[in-house]
């Protein structure tokens, strides 16, 4: 890990808001794909240069930027949705958050229900000084009835405030294909 932690990075990230503006720049390749590997684990100094990557590649460059802003971050590799993931989590007025690299668009808000499917298995945090390396234990989420009405209503909130900030992003072309193809489909074609 002292590898990927040592080496200049050439972007340097003030605020969260920057490193989303970079990561929209990039674009997801797998490591078969790009380089003929199964797993390879990217420099992050390489994946600036490259502006590709997977998952782990996403979530070792926003790692590294979250550590010069102060936040106490940490590179965390496990199961989302029962495949193997990596993603950030930091420590902020004594809140925990999950960053989704990949999720780049959705803003600085991520609904908490929509981190159930995040099952930490190991993580990494470093302090400046040394590297702490951390194993997850599997743990039943214990979600009480009453709270399930607020985890969905913040779930909608945030999808939805997403979709109402995007949906005018979406060109009117795409738009009218997309009805076209369902009516089409739906037997209601002219």
């Amino acid at each position: 890990m002292g590898r990927y932690l040592s080496q200049p990075l050439s972007v340097g990230c003030q605020t969260v808001g920057e490193v989303r503006k970079f990561l929209s720049s990039c674009r997801y390749v797998s490591d078969k794909q790009q380089f003929d590997k199964d797993e390879y684990w990217q420099p992050p100094e390489h994946f600036e240069q490259t502006k590709k990557g997977d998952c782990d590649d996403f979530a070792l460059w926003t790692w590294r930027q979250f550590l010069p802003m102060e936040y106490d971050a940490r590179f965390v590799v496990g199961l989302k949705g029962g495949r193997g993931h990596a993603w950030v989590t930091f420590q902020r007025n004594g809140k925990y958050y999950l960053v989704e690299p990949q999720y780049w668009i959705v803003g600085e808000t991520f609904p908490c229900l929509s981190t159930v499917r995040f099952r930490p298995e190991f993580s990494v945090a470093w302090d400046g000084k040394k590297i702490s390396f951390y194993s997850h234990q599997d743990l039943a989420h214990n979600l009480k009835v009453q709270q399930v009405p607020i985890f969905l209503f913040e779930w909608v909130i945030g999808w939805g405030y997403f979709w109402l900030r995007m949906l005018p992003r979406v060109p009117v072309g795409l738009i009218r294909r997309a009805f076209r193809k369902f009516a089409k489909l739906s037997g209601r074609a002219p």
